[in-house]
């Protein structure tokens, strides 16, 4: 989705959303990751305005005070920026169900591969339970932060027994466009 994504010839528009709108973007984003209930004030403040940057193929990406935080297409799932995962000292490694590749598959997911099945279940991957369509975060063996923002293109227990295909779609990753883009320039 990012891979050859500049802002500059990308985002058609940038707008504040309304304090209304803006609760119901909350609403959505709490209904899908439940666990940052009790963050969702300090990662999204109310009096903080937010601001949604429209780009080109239906891309919205939801910011506050210039911090990229979640991004979706069209009406799908919102998704959270690596960079929101990737927060210091109050990380939110529990928004989002991880899944962890071997060390081989990192090469070809920093280069915008899809996460084959083979490299979520070789040894050094661990595969969390999920259901086809959920967004998960990709993990790296041996590393401590997420590589890669996904979504599953089939349930878990089906890569466990098919183990061929494509198992995870990469939607977002480390030092694509919206990793470059870092905060939103006006």
């Amino acid at each position: 989705m990012f891979k050859k994504f500049q802002h500059k010839e990308d985002v058609s528009g940038v707008t504040q959303l309304k304090s209304s709108v803006q609760r119901g973007i909350r609403a959505k984003i709490l209904e899908q990751y439940p666990a940052i209930a009790d963050y969702i004030n300090h990662i999204m403040p109310k009096k903080d305005a937010l601001v949604v940057v429209k780009c080109k193929e239906h891309i919205e990406i939801l910011s506050v005070n210039q911090d990229l935080l979640f991004f979706r297409q069209r009406d799908g799932p919102y998704l959270p920026s690596l960079r929101l995962l990737h927060q210091c000292k109050i990380m939110y490694p529990f928004m989002m169900t991880r899944q962890q590749v071997d060390r081989g598959a990192i090469r070809f997911i920093l280069s915008g591969a899809n996460i084959m099945c083979p490299g979520l279940t070789s040894p050094g991957a661990k595969m969390v339970p999920a259901e086809q369509d959920k967004p998960v975060a990709i993990m790296a063996e041996g590393k401590e932060h997420a590589l890669a923002i996904g979504v599953m293109k089939m349930s878990s227990e089906d890569i466990q027994s098919k183990n061929k295909g494509i198992g995870v779609d990469n939607i977002h990753y480390l030092n694509d466009g919206l990793w470059q883009m870092k905060q939103l320039e006006r």
